[in-house]
C-alpha cells in the first residue's frame, strides 16, 4: 500500500499559487503583445525564437517539441502555419531521413526582430521591474533548479514510441 504525500504547508501552497498566477499574468501579456505585433501565438514565438537562436537557424522537430514542451502533433501544426506564412521551411533531415528539420527564413527573422523590443519591454515592466538584481539572480537559480528537476523525467515527445505489432494471420 502506498502512502499519500504529506500535505503542502502554507508557505509551499502560497509559493505554488504565486508562481501559477504570476506565470498566467505574464503569459497573457506576452501573448497579447506577440499577437498584436507579429500575429504570433506564444508557441509560434517559442518555435521561431528557438530556431533564431540556433547557430544555423535549424532544428529537428522532435528537438523543438522537447525544448518548447509541446506535443509532436501540435508542433507539426504550428510549423505548418508558420511555413504557410513563409516564416519557416520544413525538409527531411540530412542526418536522419525519418526526421524533419525546420529552418527559420529571413521573413521569420524579420518577425522576430519586430516582436523582440515589445517582448523585452513586457518582461522588463511586468517581471523584472519590482525585483532587485539579487532577486533576479535568486529567481533564476531557483527556477533553474526546479526546471532541471522536472526535466529529469523526459517529455512525452522524447519517450520511446511503442511499435505496432502485426496481427497474427489465421
Amino acid at each position: 500500500m502506498t502512502s499519500s504525500p504529506p500535505p503542502l504547508d502554507a508557505t509551499q501552497l502560497g509559493a505554488y499559487f504565486a508562481l501559477i498566477e504570476a506565470s498566467s499574468l505574464l503569459r497573457h501579456a506576452v501573448e497579447q503583445q506577440l499577437q498584436e505585433v507579429g500575429d504570433l501565438s506564444y508557441v509560434q514565438f517559442q518555435l521561431l525564437a528557438t530556431l533564431g537562436d540556433a547557430p544555423d537557424g535549424s532544428r529537428r522537430m522532435t528537438d523543438l517539441a522537447d525544448g518548447v514542451v509541446y506535443s509532436r502533433s501540435g508542433l507539426t501544426y504550428q510549423a505548418q502555419v508558420l511555413e504557410k506564412r513563409g516564416l519557416v521551411t520544413r525538409a527531411p533531415s540530412a542526418d536522419d531521413e525519418r526526421s524533419v528539420t525546420v529552418t527559420v527564413t529571413a521573413a521569420g527573422r524579420e518577425v522576430l526582430a519586430a516582436v523582440f523590443p515589445g517582448h523585452i519591454a513586457v518582461l522588463q515592466d511586468l517581471l523584472f521591474a519590482p525585483l532587485s538584481r539579487a532577486d533576479v539572480e535568486t529567481l533564476a537559480e531557483i527556477l533553474g533548479r526546479a526546471r532541471d528537476h522536472m526535466r529529469r523525467t523526459p517529455p512525452r515527445s522524447a519517450a520511446a514510441r511503442g511499435r505496432r505489432r502485426a496481427k497474427p494471420t489465421e
